[in-house]
């Protein structure tokens, strides 16, 4: 006959036997290269679209990130994650088929869409369908900035 201690012990089994593989999965963490508006995202993974942007990945991101506006009402709503914007670079170096595949809320897609339309690359060799991500992460300012605190 089973008893209930038993069965709590075999269940204990089972949820440690579950986890351990998870577990070991984990990497330690890295630390974080995106920064506030840089739109670096994932651990500054290099996109291969940027190879066709005149300077590479660090010049499409300080290009993006000057010309990135906070959109009034995800400020306000304190909103912010990653926006992914889709195209396809045309081997004449035009953009055709941009659209938002996802967003986070608050204007925050229509600003990356407006963004990613500035954007000038230069020629590839075949037509490419591609997507980039834009990451917007509220930084610290205003009354917030103030250091020791109250």
């Amino acid at each position: 006959m089973i008893t209930k201690s038993s069965i709590s012990r075999l269940a204990l089994g089972l949820l440690l036997a579950g986890t351990a593989p998870a577990l070991a999965q984990t990497a330690p963490a890295a630390p974080a290269q995106a920064e506030k508006g840089t739109g670096l995202g994932a651990a500054g993974k290099v996109i291969p679209i940027a190879e066709y942007y005149e300077g590479g990945q660090e010049a499409m991101y300080a290009f993006i990130a000057k010309e990135l506006k906070y959109p009034l009402t995800a400020k306000r709503n304190r909103i912010q994650g990653q926006c992914i914007v889709s195209f396809t670079l045309n081997p004449d170096g035009t953009m055709m088929g941009i659209k938002l595949v996802k967003q986070v809320g608050g204007g925050t897609g229509e600003e990356a869409l407006r963004v990613v339309r500035l954007l000038k690359f230069k020629k590839p060799e075949y037509p490419i369908l591609t997507s980039l991500p834009i990451v917007f992460k509220l930084g610290v300012t205003g009354s917030n900035a103030t250091e020791g605190g109250e």
